[in-house]
């Protein structure tokens, strides 16, 4: 059996600071949405390939969400890493760097880490 990938879910507090937050951070776009009327879920992609980021909105949830001990996270490939890692500390939202491995790591509004590596060359 093969499997495709299709989405991966994140629960935010705020969905307009949280969309906001991935457009400017990563470029990630709306793609499409649901809304009932309990819960709002949109879908952010990169418009390029089929990668699709689930923002999930509840819309009774006020305390922030138990995520550990950040031991799961997003990574995403950067053109121009140099140029992305200045980008994210100019808007102080790099949480951790590991200088050996050639990584970074950016933390979103709800606390959710990203890594940013460089973009593998072909």
């Amino acid at each position: 059996m093969k499997l495709r990938f299709c989405h991966v879910n994140f629960n935010v507090l705020d969905l307009k600071k949280s969309m906001d937050f991935y457009e400017e951070a990563l470029g990630l776009k709306e793609e499409r949405r649901i809304t009932s009327e309990d819960f709002i879920i949109v879908y952010l992609g990169d418009g390029q390939t089929d990668f699709l980021l689930e923002l999930t909105w509840l819309k009774e949830r006020t305390e922030p969400y138990d995520l550990g001990e950040q031991e799961f996270h997003l990574a995403f490939y950067a053109k121009n890493f140099e140029g992305a890692r200045a980008f994210h500390r100019e808007k102080g939202w790099v949480c951790f760097e590991n200088e050996e491995m050639g990584i970074y790591f950016i933390q979103d509004p709800d606390g959710y880490w990203l890594e940013v590596l460089p973009e593998k060359e072909s």
